[in-house]
């Protein structure tokens, strides 16, 4: 059989790929062993059957077992149904073989028998196709605000693609969503291993930010380039453009009665948080003689690490504490608005549909959701965080990749003034000017 070239080894990985191999569950699992896994595993070993002792499937990546055999050969095939090429082709007498890539690829995978004369009779041929199957998204847990920005194309995959999805994530996140998406299966990561749903699924994909992936293998575009919630997309193959995830809140009214704004100053690492040291005093003075009460509503009133230390910000009313997520929906869905940083509460804010104020000078604006109330002071240092040449740190609170230890540390949000945040807040439609009742306070889901 004639079949054009393949494009280079770098597109897919055989694991136990000696050609008389005899495939095994350890096999399966050797592209993996030595590293730490953030996901639960797939199933040892592919979950769909196909003629002649052939497993297959598409979880983190296509894969297909070939038993083995003692007369003649296998010869298999994986294509890319979209681009025409062929990924990987080899002959063997019993393989695992494995792609590369582990998000969406359209695949298709074709298996012939060679027999003692080398003649191919086709045994397996597979295109890949999601509907009505079962189809696992998992989502990382300790974060909201990534979640909250790829869920949306979770939702347009399943869509899009037809399949019984099932979404694996942080049980704290799943009251936000499930009502609103009730053809979608939420799962913990505890209650996807307890109840064995990696062993009937079709296809798994994993999202996340993949800061070391210099070989596009968990991504085909780097998140920095496209933007922290359009990774996602692009993940999953689905068309980028951003949505708002909707929520499932009760039917509550706002919890107090006067207008008020939301506020939140605490952030995972110092370099998201507002460094200016009159910021918060001055737009929480503006906001209340503006005839508004000011509600913190982060996590902790304290945070920080080693000598740095940051406290909830003087005047406003304290909504702080270990609170369900729903509770926090709440006070945000019934704001005027929503003063934060790049955090996951302002993602919360947006998906409740709150005029949201992003402060923020490492990341670009790019890569947040789109809010014509985007503050950034394009004289300072910028935007580090989408710069490919720096490395975030996690472990390292203090972390200023460019200006650590100078007086220019932190300067990105440091020359951020009140006065350029106040500047924002009074652009937001019937905030400030007039009677400020007459800003939004009943916003339903969208």
């Amino acid at each position: 059989m004639d079949v054009p070239a393949a494009i280079p080894d770098q597109s897919l990985s055989a694991a136990a790929a000696d050609s008389d191999a005899t495939p095994s569950a350890a096999a399966a699992q050797a592209p993996e062993t030595d590293r730490k896994r953030p996901y639960p595993p797939p199933a040892d070993l592919p979950t769909q059957f196909g003629p002649r002792g052939i497993r297959f499937d598409f979880n983190h990546g296509a894969r297909v077992v070939l038993p083995a055999r003692t007369e003649g050969k296998w010869r298999i095939c994986l294509r890319d149904l979209d681009t025409g090429n062929i990924l990987f082709q080899t002959e063997n007498r019993g393989a695992f073989v494995r792609s590369s890539k582990r998000f969406f690829v359209r695949f298709s995978v074709e298996v012939w028998e060679l027999d003692a004369a080398g003649q191919p009779t086709v045994v397996l041929a597979h295109e890949y196709g999601a509907r009505d199957r079962d189809v696992l998204i998992q989502f990382p847990v300790g974060t909201l605000g990534d979640i909250l920005a790829w869920f949306p194309y979770a939702a347009r995959f399943g869509e899009v693609h037809g399949c019984r999805l099932t979404c694996a994530m942080s049980g704290l996140l799943i009251p936000l969503l499930r009502d609103a998406y009730p053809a979608i299966r939420f799962v913990t990561h505890e209650e996807l291993t307890e109840q064995k749903l990696a062993e009937t699924a079709y296809a798994t994909y994993c999202l996340g930010l993949f800061f070391d992936d210099a070989e596009n293998v968990y991504q085909p575009t780097d998140f920095r380039h496209v933007g922290l919630h359009r990774t996602a997309g692009y993940i999953l193959g689905v068309d980028p453009a951003e949505e708002a995830p909707r929520l499932g809140l009760p039917d509550e009214g706002p919890p107090i009665a006067e207008p008020y704004v939301c506020i939140a100053a605490q952030s995972s690492t110092q370099s998201k948080n507002w460094t200016n040291p009159y910021g918060w005093h001055e737009v929480i003075a503006f906001l209340k003689e503006s005839g508004y009460r000011v509600i913190c509503i982060d996590q902790k009133p304290v945070h920080g690490s080693g000598i740095v230390w940051n406290h909830i910000p003087h005047g406003v009313e304290d909504e702080t504490g270990d609170r369900p997520l729903i509770e926090r929906a709440r006070w945000l869905r019934h704001a005027a608005a929503f003063v934060g940083l790049s955090s996951g509460l302002s993602w919360l804010a947006w998906a409740a549909g709150t005029p949201v104020v992003l402060i923020s000078g490492f990341t670009h604006p790019t890569n947040e959701f789109t809010t014509p109330y985007r503050v950034i002071n394009w004289h300072a240092c910028n935007s580090c965080w989408n710069d490919v040449r720096h490395r975030f740190d996690h472990k390292d609170y203090l972390w200023c990749p460019r200006h650590a230890g100078t007086p220019r540390q932190f300067e990105c949000t440091r020359l951020i003034t009140a006065a350029q945040v106040i500047a924002t807040l009074k652009r937001i439609p019937g905030l400030i000017e007039g009677d400020p009742v007459a800003a939004p306070l009943n916003r339903t889901a969208s």
